[in-house]
């Protein structure tokens, strides 16, 4: 009996062995489908990188082709508010699944999704659709399929590239010169930490619209990187007293005939030096 036991045992983990290396493999070399395809803006920069105009893309957004790099500040406010385990899950974090769990029986309605950063990657990139528990598990897989493809980085440029920061405004680069009209490498901390909270609910709240909550939202940030020690009394305390954009900036238009030439003949959708 017990070496049947032990043989019935030792089949079923081979079999959940193969099983789990099938579905590696399937998630890391089975076809993927373009994560974003959506139409960019079309940005003009001088010899040392300056932007000189910029055009809206061809869908009505402005939507900017990404940077080099990623600002840490921005990267720390954002890490602080919406995923503290990055760096440590594999796109899913269940502790997070299910404290949401609890708080949305608790409150009879959706008041916490418990994604990840990368969650959102995913749910970003299947467009709008419902908040379902089907839909939810199609996120966790495509997380998941996103970890096993991407670096940390990747992930976190993709976030940042197709994030949602108000109004008509999507991406770090145009939210940084929409809303305070400089790069996003210039911002500083109050700036990040606005940027980093918009995205959680933009079609609510951003300067334009819900500015109390956006404000107290801000500060709520400033104050867990306050506790954190990422910033200190003095860095928290100038931060708390810089004010909100009042409305979106109009971008540079220093060379706007340029910026037409060079779209006519077919750079689109560009960073163009």
């Amino acid at each position: 009996m017990k070496e049947n036991h032990d043989r019935s045992s030792m089949t079923g983990l081979r079999w959940t062995l193969l099983l789990s290396l099938l579905f590696l493999a399937w998630a890391r070399w089975a076809p993927m489908d373009p994560l974003f395809d959506d139409p960019r803006s079309t940005v003009l920069l001088d010899r040392k990188g300056e932007l000189l105009a910029a055009s809206v893309a061809t869908d009505g957004q402005w939507r900017m082709p990404a940077g080099d790099t990623l600002p840490e500040r921005f990267v720390r406010c954002l890490l602080e508010f919406e995923d503290r385990h990055f760096y440590a899950h594999w796109g899913i974090h269940l502790p997070s699944l299910i404290r949401a769990a609890q708080q949305n029986r608790a409150a009879g309605r959706v008041v916490s999704g418990g994604s990840t950063l990368t969650m959102q990657v995913a749910r970003m990139a299947a467009g709008d659709r419902p908040r379902t528990v089907w839909n939810k598990l199609m996120e966790m897989v495509t997380a998941w399929r996103l970890e096993v493809r991407y670096s940390k980085a990747e992930i976190l440029d993709l976030y940042a590239a197709n994030a949602p920061f108000g109004g008509n405004v999507v991406g770090l680069e145009a939210a940084a010169w929409r809303w305070f009209g400089q790069p996003p490498q210039d911002l500083g901390w109050a700036e990040c930490a606005t940027l980093a909270v918009l995205p959680n609910a933009p079609a609510r709240m951003h300067p334009g619209k819900g500015r109390a909550a956006l404000l107290a939202k801000r500060d709520r940030l400033l104050d867990r990187l306050l506790a954190t020690s990422v910033i200190d009394t003095l860095q928290w305390s100038l931060a708390k007293e810089e004010p909100l954009p009042e409305k979106p900036r109009a971008l540079p238009r220093a060379a706007p005939h340029l910026l037409t030439t060079l779209q006519q003949q077919g750079h689109t959708g560009e960073r163009l030096r």
